[in-house]
């Protein structure tokens, strides 16, 4: 799953801001993987590893269902991620900790707000009326 050194950063962050699980910060780097990915499949063209902040917002999104279906939304909240706001306080933290890299265009406040975890996660789930 994680290796030495990621585990090490691990213990160090969820130490440092326990706002968030483990669990939270693996699956954003898988989910950085997936949606790395995805958009290089899709344009073939496409080189080095910098995709947009909406680019990073739907692959965590996608990846999420894809992973954990109707589960998503109570998965999430289990680690402590209740909205796109924590997204961006999880990948700046694995920024801060040399686990991302990130540009000097990249900011926080542009993960703010983005969806709503409930239309996208639990809304689709939900019985018809």
């Amino acid at each position: 799953m994680a290796n030495k050194s990621f585990q090490q950063f691990l213990d160090t962050v969820t130490a440092r801001d326990s706002r968030y699980a483990a669990g939270a910060y693996i699956f954003v780097r898988m989910a950085l993987d997936y949606t790395v990915k995805k958009l290089r499949s899709a344009d073939e063209s496409r080189v080095g590893g910098n995709i947009s902040t909406e680019e990073f917002l739907e692959g965590l999104k996608d990846f999420a269902l894809e992973s954990f279906g109707p589960i998503a939304y109570t998965v999430l909240e289990e680690w402590g991620v209740k909205s796109t706001d924590d997204f961006g306080e999880i990948v700046f933290n694995m920024i801060d900790g040399g686990e991302l890299r990130g540009t000097e265009d990249d900011k926080k406040e542009d993960f703010n707000s983005r969806y709503s975890f409930k239309t996208v996660f639990l809304d689709p789930y939900l019985p018809q009326k």
